[in-house]
């Protein structure tokens, strides 16, 4: 297939899902494929796939559908390009890949596909939770291994992500603190820690654990108060960098260039961006 037909006459799931495969593999075709496309491995792919992921996040966050359409497009991309060259190695097809996720879905949603009566959200993410497990403690078994509590959370994962799950869990099993009050405690605690740290001279790596524990406090404080750290820091960023740039405006109506402006006069600035943004 040396050309791609753009029009589409008569729109069919299977038929655009069949296209998608055929540019896969005419992308990777060893002898007139795209150089790039075939010079990729698994892990250099990896990158883009989490890359792509955030990027359907945003679009989500920004309540842009023509932007979600288009995210979830590449990362589906992502899915079948990591596909096409599992197939090529001979490990898996991305039928594979469908009739697995497929038999996943079924297998744990039994109050939907058996006779299994669940009550609730909540109790949904129990019995989904609980199915994990046991496919953790099968997986386990099949490879001679003991099961931890915290086997199955990936390292990938960005690090306040990653915190949150690792606590819940520990809070699983019973390794956790009843209400936020104590959690505030431990993080004037390692506050103190952190000061105490600041104050010895020459401990970088000192001043760089009790940052890890201070921010780990702070997650675990977020997660008791069912609040998402990594969405509420994202939140935090785009404020920042929305009054930033407001503040660059204002030093630039003032006639002043911000790279050079003083402190003093940033400090004015922010104020007033501040004061803006309540008379809203």
């Amino acid at each position: 297939m040396k050309q791609i037909d753009k029009s589409i006459t008569a729109f069919s799931y299977e038929q655009e899902f069949r296209r998608i495969l055929q540019i896969m593999a005419r992308l990777r075709a060893p002898q007139d494929g795209c150089p790039w496309d075939l010079e990729q491995t698994f892990k250099t792919i990896a990158p883009h796939t989490i890359e792509e992921a955030y990027e359907v996040a945003e679009a989500i966050e920004s309540g842009d559908l023509d932007a979600l359409k288009s995210e979830l497009g590449d990362l589906m991309f992502q899915i079948v390009f990591h596909s096409q060259m599992a197939a090529e190695a001979g490990a898996f097809s991305i039928g594979d890949v469908l009739a697995a996720l497929n038999q996943k879905m079924i297998d744990r949603h039994p109050h939907v596909f058996g006779d299994a009566r669940i009550e609730g959200a909540d109790a949904q993410t129990d019995a989904w939770e609980q199915g994990k497990k046991r496919e953790r403690e099968l997986d386990a078994q099949s490879k001679g291994l003991t099961l931890s509590a915290l086997d199955g959370v990936t390292v990938a994962l960005p690090a306040l992500t990653r915190a949150a799950k690792i606590q819940n869990r520990a809070a699983r099993v019973g390794f956790d603190w009843p209400d936020p009050g104590p959690v505030v405690a431990k993080i004037r605690e390692e506050i103190d820690e952190l000061e105490s740290a600041l104050r010895t001279p020459n401990q970088p790596d000192a001043i760089r654990e009790e940052i890890g524990d201070l921010l780990f406090a702070v997650v675990n404080l977020a997660r008791h108060l069912s609040v998402d750290a990594e969405g509420s820091l994202r939140e935090a960023t785009r404020k920042f960098e929305r009054r930033f740039r407001r503040i660059e405006e204002i030093l630039r109506e003032a006639g002043a260039d911000p790279a050079t402006a003083s402190l003093e006069s940033m400090e004015l600035a922010w104020t007033q961006v501040k004061s803006e943004e309540k008379s809203k």
